[in-house]
């Protein structure tokens, strides 16, 4: 048996890699073996007779070659056999034909360039691997709240950096409209995706998410974080304006209340995070035409019809109220709409309170252009009786079209439901 010799010069070379972020012990035992059988097996041809025996505590190695012993004269593969008079030469000198013969293998005398090689492979494996865990860390935490430091501000995205240095992209789609950062600023936002093309894992996140606003009111709200209080729906139109539904499950606790804090404390905070979105907190209810009712606040609805197949409501209510259920821009209704999930078709109280036949407004497409019922539409209007409940006034104002525009509509409409 050859006598094990140490080779101290590989502590100095390997020692850098011992505490590295993210890589278990084991796992950088494994990245190590592998990474000097690859330039073993480079070297030798093959690894399958190689001994390597790793300390990464102290960074040191040491490589056994394991040879069969063969007659003097008949070696013919030096990787694999060693001839006796050799194997006895080599501190073994009771070596017989036939057996093993282990040689220790001392790394550095291949020079450096051997060195170098091994360096870079194991280099290259480590970068490999602390993409792997970057990744599997990051896309665990999908949907959560991070904080980073702006670094770098692009046209089109911001780069925020973690306390770890890992890099967080904030595209310019997912920050919220008068968003401006300076380089230093902490941001807040959640974690949007994470992919790992090419092993090159890339972070995304936003503050458009509407589960930023969930975690903001996790963060402020201790009755949502001690899971008091259930956030049930999420409806945002970022830097606008947001509907949340909540809901308790202690009969004590006012989860409206509990949200919006003592004088508003609690959703001052959110607000100024969401650069002054406002945001209605409503009570949540499994009762459709209620919850229909509640996330049109602030007008008062008269009756509603609902069409719970189709996932359609009619909403019926004083003229005054038309505009309120509406809302400035129409987000009003198209905040209600998304946060129940719900078609929401608005019209004035008729007199007699009799519900008459509706047409939605692509039935018009013959007579009046695509670009205006789309104008209509953006605004909470989807059929042609809404469009003639409401006020001529309004659908001026919201929906931008010209007076002979919104008077041939009229017109039209009109035309269609008489006798």
């Amino acid at each position: 048996m050859a006598k094990k010799e140490a080779t101290p010069n590989m502590v100095e070379q390997f020692a850098e890699f011992k505490e590295l972020k993210n890589i278990d012990k084991t796992t950088m035992i494994s990245v190590l073996e592998e990474s000097f059988r690859n330039v073993l097996a480079k070297m030798f041809g093959t690894d399958e007779n190689l001994d390597v025996i790793l300390n990464p505590d102290k960074g040191d190695v040491q490589i056994f070659q394991n040879l069969l012993v063969v007659p003097d004269g008949e070696v013919t593969d030096p990787n694999m056999q060693i001839s006796l008079s050799d194997a006895q030469a080599d501190d073994d000198p009771d070596a017989e034909v036939g057996e093993e013969h282990t040689k220790e293998i001392i790394f550095e005398k291949f020079g450096r360039r051997a060195i170098l090689n091994l360096r870079q492979t194991l280099q290259s494996k480590i970068l490999d691997l602390q993409k792997e865990a970057i990744y599997n860390k990051f896309k665990e935490l999908e949907g959560e709240l991070v904080s980073g430091e702006v670094y770098q501000t692009w046209s089109k995205e911001t780069l925020l950096l973690d306390d770890d240095k890992n890099e967080l992209l904030l595209p310019k789609s997912e920050a919220i409209p008068g968003d401006y950062f300076r380089k230093g600023e902490t941001v807040r936002a959640v974690i949007a995706n994470v992919d790992n093309k090419n092993n090159n894992p890339k972070i995304t996140v936003s503050r458009t998410n509407e589960n930023f606003l969930r975690r903001l009111f996790e963060l402020e709200v201790p009755e949502i974080h001690d899971g008091l209080i259930n956030i049930r729906a999420v409806a945002r139109i970022p830097g606008e304006r947001a509907k949340i539904a909540v809901e308790s499950y202690d009969d004590r606790i006012d989860p409206v209340g509990a949200c919006v804090g003592v004088r508003g404390s609690r959703i001052h905070g959110i607000v100024r995070e969401l650069r002054n979105e406002n945001i209605d907190v409503i009570n949540y209810t499994n009762n459709p035409s209620l919850f229909i009712q509640r996330a049109l606040s602030p007008a008062k609805i008269s009756s509603i019809r609902l069409d719970e197949e189709e996932k359609k409501a009619e909403v019926f209510l004083r003229p005054e109220e038309v505009s309120l259920a509406i809302g400035k821009n129409g987000l009003n209704i198209k905040l209600a709409s998304m946060l129940t999930g719900y078609v929401i078709d608005v019209y004035r109280d008729a007199e007699d309170n009799v519900v008459e036949e509706d047409i939605y407004l692509e039935e018009f497409k013959d007579e009046i252009d695509e670009w205006v019922i789309d104008a209509l539409k953006n605004i909470g209007f989807e059929t042609a009786k809404s469009v003639l409940n409401a006020p001529r006034e309004m659908l001026i104002e919201k929906a931008d079209l010209e007076e002979s525009t919104v008077d041939n509509v009229l017109a039209i409409l009109s035309a269609e439901f008489e006798d």
